[in-house]
């Protein structure tokens, strides 16, 4: 189906308001500043039974990460946790830029999210956000007791760049003896620095997120093509049984989607239990940037239930 008038008015003012990435501007630095000196309405912050930010010890050598955590108004007395991700090419946007979807993420599931402001490339290259994005989860996991959360029942969950690092966490944690992760939510996820796929091809231009914008982003998240061989980098290449269940979005209008879809596809193919959902009419990143849109409320609710679900025990457990 074609975009509707409402998505290409969506399209064309977001492109507007996005550096050309890849052509006009090549620099990360030159890329944040214009990002930063748009002026955007301010909203009212979704309300949250609470939100704290906590710097946690960071990888061997590294930073303390920043994270955001947020209380969700109505949950469970012991509530599952959900380790978010953000995207934004592992180069652009922060905790800032996903404080509304976690708000509403935290609100609509039902559990406790904790934002994770890794390190962004070209600064810090793979495997700088990979570590941060496993030492952020192992932290969670340790101290999940004392944050007022099950460490049972804890997921991961990222959209774009951020849904490479979720599944990464994931296999990160399979393959370092734990956390145990019982859910992972990718939204859209940007997984394979190939670039190839037909969906690349068909959606490159026209539709906000671009088949240039996306190799941009690779080539400041990786140094060297043996990045690219690397599962922790490319997460297409990686043995894929023993990880969790998994809820995948796509969108249509999407260079991302074929990677995405032949992801899921791969999990099931590994035993994994996967749903899948391709959203037809919609655009790269619209889970985040279109509240007011029925597509992206429809997408939002589907996601945020597999969540509740996932995370929430059933009446006949034992507290």
């Amino acid at each position: 189906m074609p975009l509707s008038p409402e998505w290409r008015d969506l399209v064309e003012a977001a492109t507007a308001a996005f550096p050309a990435l890849g052509t006009e501007v090549l620099d990360a630095a030159e890329a944040r500043a214009f990002l930063a000196a748009r002026s955007t309405p301010v909203m009212e912050p979704i309300p949250v039974a609470g939100v704290e930010e906590w710097l946690v010890p960071g990888p061997a050598g590294a930073p303390e990460v920043p994270v955001r955590l947020y209380r969700p108004l109505d949950a469970e007395s012991t509530p599952g946790v959900v380790v978010f991700y953000h995207g934004g090419g592992f180069v652009l946007c922060g905790l800032d830029s996903h404080d509304r979807f976690c708000r509403t993420m935290a609100n609509e599931a039902g559990v406790i999210v904790v934002s994770v402001d890794y390190r962004r490339a070209p600064e810090a290259r793979f495997p700088a956000a990979a570590q941060d994005a496993y030492a952020v989860l192992r932290w969670v996991a340790d101290n999940a007791e004392s944050l007022g959360g099950d460490p049972d029942r804890i997921a991961v969950a990222g959209d774009s760049a951020g849904g490479n690092l979720a599944t990464v966490a994931a296999l990160h944690a399979r393959d370092n003896g734990g956390p145990d992760i019982v859910f992972q939510l990718l939204m859209y996820p940007m997984l394979d620095p190939a670039c190839d796929s037909a969906s690349y091809t068909e959606n490159a231009e026209g539709y906000f997120t671009t088949a240039t914008h996306l190799r941009w982003y690779w080539r400041q998240y990786l140094s060297t093509g043996a990045d690219a061989t690397d599962p922790y980098a490319n997460p297409t290449v990686a043995d894929l049984t023993g990880l969790p269940p998994a809820h995948i979005a796509t969108a249509e209008f999407d260079p991302l989607r074929d990677e995405a879809e032949e992801y899921g596809r791969r999990l099931r193919e590994a035993g994994i239990e996967v749903e899948m959902h391709r959203w037809d009419g919609t655009v790269h990143g619209f889970m985040s940037m279109a509240f007011h849109l029925r597509e992206t409320q429809r997408a939002n609710a589907s996601a945020f239930t597999a969540l509740r679900r996932a995370l929430t025990r059933t009446v006949t457990e034992v507290p």
